[in-house]
């Protein structure tokens, strides 16, 4: 669709959007079988989890995962006080750096369309303990790009001398030097996305929405999903994607998504009236996942291997490779992120080499492959 529908008052907006999550939550987790639900303690999360214990006679089940001894945000405190307020049965793991290096190997061979999404690791570890007792789980996936939740969309919106500019206008690896042949033209795609959505009526947020929708959601979030659940026999399923919540999320007005620094304005203002609790005004930090603090502290020894690997030596310079490694910076630490994902991924998936072990057993391994074959 195009175009927002500016005539609504804020109340109006909040009502058609109660209507239509509330529709779509019930029929989501209509099932034979037991279901729960991925509570991230962040806003979208929260919305289902709330709609599912207005909705349900018995606790919801609720599956959150964090992160011990680390820099990063851990989401367990403010999780365990959501699920506490609308009375959840609160499920809590902790993903720690042993399961960084023994299950990554395990999960890239789970993931068969190649996604870099370092958030795959603690999904599939909750879809492993979601599936010891369920086999439905309801997610909050979908929430950013309806509602405009990304920080690119803000920055979208402001004139480049306020550091507004173009979503994904660096790629990961642009001006790091690190590969074969770096393509003017890696951004084409995108180019060309951006020209199609642009359709008469919309605004600018709406047309990068709709290039998340057609693009990042399902080519990473959804797979990400998808093949963590099915890998433990566990059906995902994503309310906020209904077709009804949808068409009135796309067609809201730009000032009931985005107001100042703040995305899914209207979300939030549902969320404070029906869940408090969520503090859904506070500042949060964003979801992340400690892979540079875990890659740094083996960057010496995992460089050589990650460059040698056959399907990184088709696309890199080994010697730009194990550079890269030893920088720690944020870009390179996502950037070895990458190529450490790809390796493993391209092990298993293209050269069809199935063998178990960590991640150091497994490069060791194919780096022998490699010199022999």
């Amino acid at each position: 669709p195009a175009g927002g529908t500016s005539s609504w008052s804020e109340a109006e907006a909040l009502e058609r959007l109660e209507r239509a999550l509330v529709d779509s939550v019930m029929v989501h987790q209509r099932s034979d079988v037991p279901y729960g639900m991925f509570l991230s303690g962040g806003i979208d999360s929260s919305v289902v989890l709330a709609l599912m214990a207005r909705l349900n006679d018995r606790p919801v089940r609720a599956f959150t995962a964090g992160f011990g001894e680390t820099s990063v945000s851990d989401e367990r405190d403010h999780a365990r006080a959501v699920a506490r307020a609308v009375g959840a049965e609160h499920v809590e793991i902790e993903f720690t750096e042993r399961d960084f290096w023994t299950l990554l190997p395990r999960i890239a061979g789970v993931i068969d369309d190649a996604t870099a999404d370092y958030a795959v690791m603690p999904t599939y570890k909750l879809a492993a303990e979601a599936s010891r007792d369920l086999k439905v789980i309801l997610s909050g996936e979908g929430g950013d790009e309806l509602f405009a939740g990304y920080g690119r969309y803000r920055s979208l919106m402001r004139p480049w001398w306020m550091g507004g500019r173009a979503m994904r206008w660096r790629g990961t690896f642009q001006g790091l030097g690190v590969l074969r042949d770096e393509s003017p033209g890696w951004r084409d795609g995108i180019a060309a996305s951006e020209s199609l959505e642009a359709l008469p009526g919309r605004t600018r947020l709406q047309v990068a929405q709709a290039i998340d929708c057609a693009d990042w959601l399902p080519h990473d979030l959804l797979i990400k999903l998808d093949r963590c659940l099915m890998a433990h026999g566990v059906e995902g399923r994503t309310p906020m994607l209904d077709p009804e919540v949808a068409s009135v999320a796309f067609r809201l007005p730009d000032r009931f998504k985005i107001q100042g620094r703040t995305g899914k304005w209207l979300l939030r203002r549902w969320l404070a009236d029906n869940l408090p609790e969520a503090q859904p005004f506070a500042r949060k930090r964003g979801f992340t996942v400690p892979v540079g603090e875990w890659i740094s502290r083996r960057s010496e020894g995992l460089a050589p291997l990650v460059a040698r690997q056959p399907g990184v030596v088709e696309l890199c310079n080994p010697a730009a490779v194990e550079r890269l490694f030893k920088t720690h910076s944020k870009r390179a630490a996502f950037a070895s992120w990458v190529l450490l994902f790809y390796a493993l991924w391209h092990n298993h998936h293209i050269l069809g080499r199935h063998q178990g072990g960590d991640v150091d057993e497994v490069l060791a391994e194919a780096e022998r492959g490699s010199r022999t074959s």
